[in-house]
């Protein structure tokens, strides 16, 4: 697995000074469309391409003047997504785990944050005059949640990417826990081996 060890919110947070939390976010909202009017989209998940080429979803780190990993995470997406992620906010409910990150003193949390289309449609026409657009942000991307005929095209060959950290195995636990896809779909994308 490609993230640490798993923890629960309270003891992230009691975890004290000596250590940095990064909070990043999966934002989605229901699509009732079809692909080709054959292959159901469900919902729209939006990920991101990094800086380093990498996929991952929006955040990154809290600083103390935030005031609360939620201050933290909800003033990320104002700079990498643009003025359209103040229309909603991050809150509590909606952290999902904490991970301890791949380098020591880093505690990482994520969240999943349900949207209306319309908010998610304005996030993505906005996110090109981000502040961080083209910089640690190099462009959204969503989530194919269908699998053709083939069985690789769709999220089976977008698994195929290279992720950041745990993003692979959030997205996936997300999905599952989230019920954005079918019971019979979670179980086919498990067998498959992740890249190396």
């Amino acid at each position: 697995m490609a993230g640490g060890r798993k923890v629960e919110l309270a003891e992230a947070l009691a975890m004290g000074p000596g250590w940095r939390h990064a909070c990043h976010a999966l934002l989605y909202a229901p699509d009732p469309r079809l692909l080709f009017g054959r292959f159901p989209l469900r919902y729209a998940v939006l990920m991101q391409m990094r800086f380093d080429g990498r996929l991952g979803f929006p955040g990154g780190f809290v600083e103390a003047r935030d005031g609360s990993l939620e201050d933290g995470l909800n003033r990320e997406l104002r700079e990498e997504l643009g003025e359209a992620a103040a229309a909603f906010r991050v809150e509590r409910a909606d952290h999902r785990g904490a991970r301890l990150g791949p380098r020591p003193g880093l505690l990482a949390h994520f969240y999943a944050k349900r949207l209306t289309p319309e908010q998610l449609r304005a996030v993505e026409a906005g996110a090109a005059r981000a502040r961080d657009h083209g910089l640690e942000v190099l462009g959204l991307v969503r989530v194919p949640l269908y699998t053709l005929q083939d069985g690789v095209g769709g999220l089976p060959a977008f698994l195929e990417n290279s992720f950041i950290g745990a993003a692979r195995e959030q997205l996936l636990e997300a999905l599952e826990d989230l019920e954005l896809l079918e019971p019979d779909a979670i179980s086919y994308l498990k067998t498959r081996t992740p890249p190396q």
